[in-house]
Order: structure tokens, then C-alpha cells, then sequence
């Protein structure tokens, strides 16, 4: 029992190991992997070449495949371009299982000393998370040392030896067990290293390692499809297009497991190098051999799973769950969503002056509807910002973070106040049959065009972070809350001069000029977050005048 809690142990720390690894990595260059991957898909070939890159990287394939899949379904890039990342993504973990095979034994230690020292003494900045990764490298190292010597004791007795020797020669099953193991790890990697230290130890037959070894190729993918699972259709053709390239290689590799055993391993110092170099030459053969028929697999794949038509506008478009590994690609997700969101706020804010206008019952009741639209989709974007995880995130990212949440907030505010608005004129001039007067129609409409131009230039503010509109939104709030002083003052003068119309809607003129300044303030309150990080924020005027006083 100790032999095999020592074996899990092991196992264990070489997938946190990988973990650390990979969250690190993409902790430290993640905006920039996302950047690398999307610029280098002008073709198949430079786009195998960054899969290769990235995955080198954040040391597993899958991660790599969840991040291409969102970018598919974002609209960044194309289905056969990301299936060729993917060609180049299992080449790149083949690659560090050839590195970690190696005797680097010397680096373990180094690497954790190194890394807990840069993580301790400045773990918020980049150096800190290098550390991390440091740290990662080094319990992977120390953990195929644990295995191997785990497994020495554990597999040389009879029962175990028995066990093993029943799965022997039987293909299916070491392709099964293989993608199993690869699955419950969630890493492929760390499948491929165990099997290959288990191989150097004489654990299993180098032929049933090499059947575990394909099992675990095939895990990975059948790993990215899962995780996909409730993601859109666009995001799926990816990992399901992935899974019928490696299922495609398996079937042709498997029966040649012999020929690999007969001439190439007899040239090979050792079990690990025919393992790792076994895994390295699958991967290759299927990615060089299978790169010419990504249009193929995309076509049939698209055919498998056709993208549905859109259905409405309250379904979330962009919150890809499978994006939550990559901070940075959720942080984009949850933008994009929330520049949804305000497109349908506007939509509401536009339609309440036709409401006003016309007195259409009709658009009134559709425009309240949006409101639970909005609603719906602050709720949906809120839930998916807190399950990216704020330790993963950078100093920029996490700025970036607290301002969508706070223009959510805002958009999801100002929906509510224009359904009110809109109660408020069904019950007060739709019902009684009211107009408002000539010259009070003319303010709610010089206002209201303020407010629509205002909403888009806050979008523009929020989506580029762009110092001098920010400073232009809060100049227009300036600007506004004149208007609705000198607004309310003319109208306070219709009603000396006794005008009719003005007395018969007074109460809602007043409310609704009142609303719409509250609506400008929600909008222009985009700019603050903006202009604080800039180090442009003005001082308020309370600080100014007290500031005053001391000066006199």
C-alpha cells in the first residue's frame, strides 16, 4: 500500500507540476500567445509552426487546443487555420517529453530553489510568476525521479506482473487504458513520461507501452472535446476536427507498433528514448502527413456540426467557458459580451423616443422585454468574470477586469432606468391621451440625441481605453447637466405663461429630463477608471473649494 500511495504521489506532483507550468506560462505571456497565435494563421504552415511554439510553452496541447477553439469561435480565425495549429501542437508536446526524458535530474533542485526565491520575494510581478513556472519545471523533473523509483518496488510483485502481462499484445485495450490515464491526468504529457519511465524500469513491455502511448495521443483530444462540450458549435469544430486527426493516426500508426519494435528500437540507447521518440515520430507522421487535409476535416466537420442560426438576442455570444484556462482570452470574452450588452441598451435607448413620439404601445412592450435581455446578460457575463481566477491575472488584466464589471453594472443600470422612463410615459401620456408642447419636445429631443452620442463614444472609451475621449465623455457630462438646468428652467417659464401642454405633462416632463441626466451619468462614469489609470483624473470640485478656503 505505501509503494502505491507513493506511485500516486508521484503522479500527482508531475500533473501539478505541469499545472504550475502551464498557468504560469500563460500567466506571464498570455495576451501575447493570443497575439502570436492569431498573426501567425496567414497559412498552415506558419500557423503549425506557433502551435508548435505555444505549446512548448504552456506544456500541453490541450490548452493550446481550448485556446485556438475559442478564437475559432470568436471570428478570429478560420477552421482549417486552427486545426493546423493544432497539427503543430502535438509535434510541440512530443518535443518536451523528448527534453524531460533526458537526465536533467541536476535541474530539479536548482529550478525549485531559483523559483521559490523569485516567487516569494516579488510574486506580483513577471519575475514572480517566472518563478512559478521555475518551480512547475522543477517538480516535474523531481516527480519522473519519484515515479521511477515508485514503481521499482511496485511492479516487481507477481500479482501486479500478472496483471500487466494480461493486457499484453492486446492493442484496443492499451489504447483505452492509454486515453483513460490521459484523461484523469488531464495531461497527455505527463501520460507519455510515466509510461516511458515505467518502460525503463521493465514495469510493461515496451509494446504495451507504446499502445499506452497512442491512447494517451488519442486522450488529449477526446480531453479537449469534453471540456468543450457546452461551449458553441463554432468552438466544438475545433476540438472534435483535432480528435478525428488523432483517431485517424492511431488507426494507421497501431498496426506498425511491431515494425517500430523490430528496426528502430534496436538503434536506441534505452526503453525512455524508444518511448518519447515513438510519441515524437506519431505526431510528426500525422502532422506532416494530415496537414494537407485540414480543409477536408473541416468541411466534414462543419457537416458533423453545423453552426445553428442566431435565435434571438438574450443568449451570451461570446462567454466561451473553455476560454476560463487562458485569463487573458476570457478577459476579451467578457468584453465582447458587454459590448453585446450596451449594443442593446442602445437599441433601448434609441426606440424610447419613437415610444415618446408616437405613442407606440407596441415598441414600448418590446423595448421592456430588451430590459430583461440586459438583465439576463449582466448576469451571465458577471457569473463567467468570477470564475476566472484573479490569482492568474496581471496588474493590467486585473484593472481590466474591475472595469467590466463596472460597465456591466452601468449598462444593466441604465436599462432599468429606461424601462421606468417608458412606464412612466405609458402611464402618464400614452393612457391620458397627453403631448408634451412643442418647445418640450424639442428639449427631450436635443437631450436624447446627447445621450446616444455620448452611449457610443463610452463604448468607444471602454473598448480602446482612449485618454482624450475619456476626457471628451466627461466634458459632454458637464455639458449636460447645463442642459438639464437650463431645461428645467425653461420649463418652469412655460408654466408662468400658462402654455397648456406644458401644465398637462409637467410632472413628466420633469421626471423624464431628470432620468435622462442619470442615464448620462451612468454612461460618462466609463471615463473615470480610464482617466484614474492614466493619471488624468482632475481633482473634484469639493477638493478645489476646500483647497480655496485654505489658500484664503
Amino acid at each position: 500500500m505505501k509503494h502505491l500511495l507513493n506511485l500516486l504521489a508521484a503522479v500527482a506532483l508531475l500533473v501539478w507540476g505541469t499545472h504550475l507550468v502551464r498557468t504560469g506560462v500563460l500567466r506571464v505571456f498570455g495576451a501575447n500567445l493570443r497575439k502570436i497565435l492569431v498573426q501567425s494563421m496567414r497559412n498552415r504552415f506558419t500557423a503549425a509552426l506557433s502551435g508548435i511554439g505555444v505549446t512548448a510553452l504552456v506544456q500541453s496541447s490541450t490548452a493550446t487546443s481550448l485556446m485556438t477553439s475559442s478564437f475559432v469561435g470568436q471570428g478570429l480565425v478560420t477552421l482549417p487555420a486552427a486545426l493546423a495549429v493544432m497539427r503543430g501542437a502535438d509535434v510541440g508536446t512530443a518535443l518536451i517529453s523528448v527534453l524531460f526524458s533526458a537526465d536533467l535530474s541536476w535541474l530539479s533542485p536548482m529550478f525549485i530553489f531559483v523559483g521559490v526565491v523569485l516567487f516569494i520575494t516579488r510574486s506580483a510581478t513577471v519575475a514572480g510568476r517566472v518563478g512559478r513556472v521555475l518551480i512547475g519545471l522543477g517538480l516535474m523533473l523531481l516527480a519522473l525521479q519519484l515515479v521511477v523509483e515508485a514503481t521499482e518496488p511496485l511492479f516487481s510483485s507477481p500479482a501486479v506482473r500478472a496483471l500487466l502481462a494480461s493486457i499484453n499484445s492486446d492493442v484496443l485495450l492499451e489504447i483505452t487504458i492509454g486515453a483513460v490515464l490521459a484523461i484523469v491526468a488531464y495531461s497527455s504529457l505527463a501520460v507519455v513520461l510515466l509510461v516511458a519511465a515505467m518502460a525503463t524500469s521493465n514495469v510493461v513491455p515496451l509494446d504495451v507501452a507504446l499502445g499506452l502511448v497512442l491512447g494517451a495521443n488519442l486522450g488529449s483530444g477526446l480531453l479537449a472535446v469534453l471540456t468543450t462540450a457546452k461551449s458553441v458549435v463554432s468552438v466544438r469544430q475545433v476540438t472534435v476536427g483535432n480528435l478525428l486527426f488523432k483517431a485517424l493516426g492511431v488507426a494507421i500508426v497501431a498496426p506498425f507498433v511491431g515494425l517500430w519494435i523490430r528496426y528502430v528500437q534496436p538503434e536506441l540507447p534505452n526503453q525512455t528514448h524508444g518511448v518519447v521518440l515513438f510519441h515524437l515520430a506519431f505526431n510528426i507522421i500525422i502532422s506532416v502527413g494530415f496537414i494537407g487535409l485540414t480543409q477536408w476535416v473541416a468541411k466534414l466537420v462543419t457537416r458533423m456540426l453545423p453552426t445553428p442560426q442566431a435565435s434571438g438576442t438574450s443568449r451570451p455570444h461570446h462567454l466561451d467557458p473553455s476560454a476560463l484556462s487562458t485569463p487573458s482570452l476570457a478577459i476579451s470574452n467578457a468584453a465582447r459580451e458587454a459590448l453585446h450588452q450596451a449594443d442593446i441598451v442602445e437599441t433601448m435607448l434609441i426606440g424610447v423616443l419613437d415610444v415618446i413620439r408616437n405613442n407606440d404601445t407596441r415598441l414600448s412592450q418590446e423595448l421592456r422585454q430588451l430590459d430583461d435581455t440586459v438583465d439576463e446578460l449582466y448576469s451571465a457575463i458577471k457569473y463567467y468574470m468570477t470564475r476566472i481566477s484573479r490569482e492568474a491575472l496581471g496588474e493590467e488584466e486585473s484593472r481590466r477586469w474591475t472595469d467590466i464589471i463596472s460597465f456591466t453594472i452601468n449598462m444593466e443600470q441604465i436599462g432599468d432606468i429606461i424601462e421606468r422612463v417608458i412606464i412612466d410615459v405609458e402611464d402618464k401620456k400614452i393612457k391620458p391621451q397627453r403631448n408634451f408642447s412643442e418647445a418640450g419636445m424639442a428639449e427631450i429631443v436635443e437631450l436624447h440625441g446627447r445621450l446616444v452620442a455620448n452611449l457610443r463614444l463610452s463604448m468607444s472609451v471602454f473598448l480602446n481605453g482612449n485618454v482624450r475621449d475619456a476626457q471628451k465623455l466627461l466634458e459632454e457630462k458637464a455639458r449636460f447637466r447645463d442642459l438639464e438646468r437650463a431645461y428645467a428652467t425653461t420649463h418652469l417659464d412655460r408654466l408662468s405663461d400658462r402654455t397648456t401642454l406644458s401644465i398637462e405633462t409637467s410632472s413628466l416632463h420633469i421626471d423624464l429630463i431628470s432620468d435622462l441626466k442619470r442615464i448620462n451619468s451612468h454612461i460618462c462614469s466609463i471615463a473615470y477608471p480610464i482617466l484614474e489609470s492614466a493619471g488624468a483624473l482632475a481633482p473634484s470640485r469639493l477638493r478645489e473649494s476646500r483647497l480655496g478656503k485654505i489658500e484664503s
